[in-house]
């Protein structure tokens, strides 16, 4: 058995850290939020999204660039990411990744990042309609 470093986190606390600071949304609050102006972001890879489908209206945007094109400080940021006020509600495929991104957000200062419960899967589970895959 490996020994973790003395005052490091497993990932299931990270993960709890996370979802503390979250005021995270369901599949109809989501939806909701997004009929006022909220932008959701969509973070899963293009084979999942391939694979399962996506969110009609999602923003695009993969995990590995999210910090730069959601900070209005920079120069690699998306047009309408242009406020620290603007609310975020990040997906994943089932509600894991897109906690840990949205904490992730938080501390870029954008304080009304959250994340959808349960991910795209919820989303679809709760008839919410959907793109088809495209497998």
């Amino acid at each position: 058995m490996t020994v973790a470093p003395p005052g490091s986190l497993g990932i299931d606390e990270i993960l709890a850290n996370a979802r503390a600071r979250l005021d995270r949304v369901g599949p109809l609050e989501t939806a909701a939020a997004v009929g006022r102006g909220a932008v959701l972001v969509d973070i899963r890879p293009a084979a999942q999204r391939a694979e399962f489908g996506e969110i009609p209206g999602a923003v695009i945007i993969e995990r590995n660039v999210l910090e730069w094109r959601l900070d209005p400080r920079s120069e690699a940021r998306l047009s309408f990411a242009d406020s620290y006020a603007l609310e975020v509600i990040v997906t994943c495929q089932e509600g894991y990744t897109s906690s840990l991104a949205a904490a992730a957000l938080q501390d870029l200062g954008l304080s009304r990042a959250t994340d959808l419960e349960g991910g795209f899967a919820a989303w679809r589970e709760a008839g919410l309609p959907t793109i088809p895959s495209s497998a």
